[in-house]
């Protein structure tokens, strides 16, 4: 979970405090900089060049602390109010951890559908931090039916809890299409000998359910969860 600003004074010594202050002001100097009072572009602003900031964010775990480098990244993100040429640079140029912290603030940006290719990117990784990242709000806002119910999938077949998935009750709601593709996928872990995660049945139950005129939840007629594998004498 990010944290807040007031979260990290909190917790950051005043070496740290510092250096985020710096780096803050930095991120804010730069958004002014490069866009008009109108909220367009700045004409002298490149999409190529990279501002200091953005080398601020690079080191944000030497100088914050590894448990507070996302957080500091994200704070860095919103307060420079990073175009998609930063947020591109920074997700290509970075290690994980920096191209996890893109996928995390992405929601607080002003970028519309345009950096879906770099969720789209992530999900086709195996690295669960970046997948599990890649499936919050700004996925759940923006990928479309098809390419959302192979998120779900993706997480599934790398055991991220399905918990990370923004709004996921909302949009599994009723959705025969992604309880299809559930069965297929546990009839595959089932001939395989493997185990039905939980977390499937979890998202099959939820595909069962329909919203009625109220805006309540209701129980439509279950789509019966696949059985687990009978254990084998080698288990």
């Amino acid at each position: 979970m990010l944290k807040s600003r007031k979260e990290l004074d909190a917790e950051l010594g005043g070496a740290a405090r510092a250096w985020l202050d710096e780096a803050l002001a930095e991120a804010a100097h730069d958004a002014a900089r490069t866009t008009t009072a109108s909220g367009t572009p700045h004409p002298e602003a490149s999409p190529y060049a990279s501002p200091p900031w953005e080398l601020r964010y690079a080191a944000a775990g030497r100088h914050c602390g590894q448990e507070n480098a996302d957080s500091v990244r994200s704070l860095l993100l919103v307060e420079a109010r990073a175009p998609l040429s930063s947020v591109t640079r920074l997700y290509e140029q970075g290690a994980a951890a920096e191209r996890r912290a893109v996928l995390l603030t992405l929601h607080r940006l002003d970028l519309g559908d345009t950096a879906l290719p770099l969720v789209e990117d992530a999900l086709r990784a195996n690295d669960t931090r970046l997948v599990a990242a890649a499936v919050g709000p700004y996925a759940a806002d923006h990928l479309d039916p098809h390419a959302w119910r192979h998120a779900v999938l993706k997480c599934l077949f790398t055991e991220v809890p399905v918990a990370a998935v923004a709004r996921l009750d909302d949009r599994a709601r009723g959705d025969s299409e992604l309880a299809r593709m559930l069965g297929d996928f546990a009839d595959e872990r089932t001939a395989a000998g493997r185990a039905v995660p939980e977390d499937l049945r979890t998202v099959l139950a939820l595909t069962a359910l329909t919203a009625p005129a109220d805006g309540g939840a209701h129980r439509a007629t279950p789509t019966a969860a696949p059985a687990a594998p009978a254990p084998t004498e080698e288990s």
